[in-house]
């Protein structure tokens, strides 16, 4: 990283993930699994370093209707869903449209999947210590629904990984899950952005190859 504490790119802060997580010990294999797109070059530098398995695991978040960046809730592979019912009473956003946003966001994850994977099988997560990465923490909305699904598929235990985050919602989320490693928490925090000297947006295409790259490691 940068005197200012930045990093480079996500590719940096993976291995300064990398560096912080093979130290410890795992009860068994461990399994990264990224959050696309952004988590995805992170996670690689984490699979490369511990010679794991990386895979993809969709969230999606759900907009608020007249203003799509505002989270109203999230939705994860395995159909679950997380709804900030507090914001939507009150918004006045009738159950109608919030379940139409949901089925719209299903479609999006759904296709997502077969274009990641290519038709290949998610990862067996069951009884496997399981690394959620994600590029950054700011909302958290993402992550934490991305825990509750994981937690229906019985890992043996689950760690988030993310280079940076809002300090708050850090510690909200170590109390969902067995460990948190996020090395880096401003205050204030503003944005995941504002810490990376280089931070595009990962392409589909992008996501594609991290993942083909992890499994030709695998192999070797």
């Amino acid at each position: 990283m940068s005197p200012a504490r930045r990093y480079q790119d996500r590719l940096d802060a993976g291995r300064a993930l990398a560096r912080l997580l093979a130290p410890r010990a795992f009860a068994s294999d461990p399994i990264v699994l990224a959050l696309p797109r952004g988590g995805v070059p992170v996670g690689l530098e984490i699979a490369r370093v511990l010679h794991a398995p990386l895979d993809v695991f969709l969230v999606r978040k759900l907009g608020h209707p007249q203003q799509e960046e505002l989270a109203i809730g999230a939705i994860a592979s395995c159909g679950v869903r997380l709804l900030d019912a507090p914001l939507i009473a009150e918004e006045a956003i009738p159950p109608a449209q919030v379940d139409a946003i949901t089925a719209r966001e299903f479609a999006e994850l759904n296709r997502r999947e077969m274009l990641y994977r290519g038709g290949r099988p998610p990862l067996e997560i069951s009884g496997h210590d399981v690394i959620l990465v994600d590029d950054g923490i700011a909302t958290g909305y993402s992550i934490r629904v991305a825990v509750l699904a994981l937690e229906g598929l019985s890992p043996a235990r689950i760690a988030i990984a993310a280079p940076v985050g809002a300090p708050d919602t850090c510690d909200a989320l170590a109390r969902d899950v067995d460990a948190l490693v996020c090395p880096l928490q401003p205050s204030p925090f503003h944005a995941v952005g504002l810490w990376y000297e280089h931070f595009p947006t990962v392409t589909d295409d992008e996501v594609r190859a991290g993942l083909a790259q992890a499994a030709q490691l695998i192999r070797r």
